[in-house]
């Protein structure tokens, strides 16, 4: 079972930065997609970023293209996501998510607020 935890989320101002981590336990996630969701109180969740596995490759939602970057370090097993000029529409939890064919794994979620 590959378990996810997420840290690194709080309260920032507009136009603020945080940096997300994901640390992954169970076994390595070398073969895995890693992404990145988010949702707000009420609606549904949507996807933020993902960054394959093996070649690297990298996709961003629009609402965050130039803002976040996403990364992933195989051997320390975590995916980070560094969010630069956060707005109050940024406000959320963010969730971790891995994935290997038909196997699916989510982390519980940390809190990131936006908030003057």
């Amino acid at each position: 079972q590959l378990r996810l935890v997420e840290s690194g989320g709080g309260s920032v101002k507009p136009g603020g930065s945080l940096t997300l981590s994901c640390q992954a336990s169970g076994f390595g996630v070398s073969s895995f997609d890693l992404r990145w969701y988010r949702q707000v109180s009420g609606k549904e969740r949507e996807s933020v970023a993902r960054i394959a596995s093996v070649t690297g490759y990298r996709h961003y939602a629009d609402f965050v293209k130039g803002r976040f970057i996403i990364t992933r370090d195989d051997l320390k097993m975590t995916v980070t996501l560094q969010m630069n000029a956060l707005t109050p529409d940024d406000t959320a939890v963010y969730y971790c998510y891995a994935r290997r064919a038909n196997n699916e794994y989510w982390g519980r979620g940390t809190q990131v607020t936006v908030s003057s």
